[in-house]
């Protein structure tokens, strides 16, 4: 199974409004950057869809370290909160569904392919990669607000 690292982030310029996501995979060396826009959305689900975006990328099941600096994505993860969300029919402790659904299973679908560990970065550090998913991200609202 090649082994890659998946660094990711996602923007929005107002809460909820204009978003971006950035994603860059490493393999032997080898980066690949992705990033998008979305008009109307909010920042969870840019971090959200940053991910999907990369793991959409790869072209067979793969060994991945994926970096985030979102608390909301890697402890969903780490917490084993998306379990319970699963186990509970997708309802949280409200026994409501969870935010942002849709791309909770668009996710859980995609990394079923893989074998996969999140790990969580420090945002807006001194973490290189994450620091460009940031400007991949801002730079896709500013490209499209017309500030590029």
């Amino acid at each position: 199974m090649k082994k890659v690292d998946i660094y990711t982030d996602g923007a929005c310029s107002v809460n909820p409004g204009p978003g971006g996501y950035g994603a860059i995979l490493i393999y032997n060396g080898v980066e690949k950057e992705i990033s998008g826009y979305v008009g109307e959305t909010t920042n969870n689900r840019m971090e959200l869809f940053a991910v999907i975006a990369a793991l959409r990328a790869l072209k067979e099941p793969c060994n991945l370290q994926i970096f985030s600096d979102s608390a909301y994505v890697v402890n969903a993860f780490e917490k084993r909160w998306i379990d319970e969300w699963r186990q509970n029919d997708w309802a949280g402790a409200a026994k409501k569904n969870i935010l942002n659904l849709d791309l909770w299973k668009a996710l859980f679908s995609e990394l079923k392919k893989h074998k996969y560990v999140f790990i969580k970065v420090k945002g807006h550090s001194d973490n290189e990669y994450n620091n460009r998913c940031d400007k991949l991200a801002t730079g896709e609202i500013k490209k499209y607000n017309g500030a590029v």
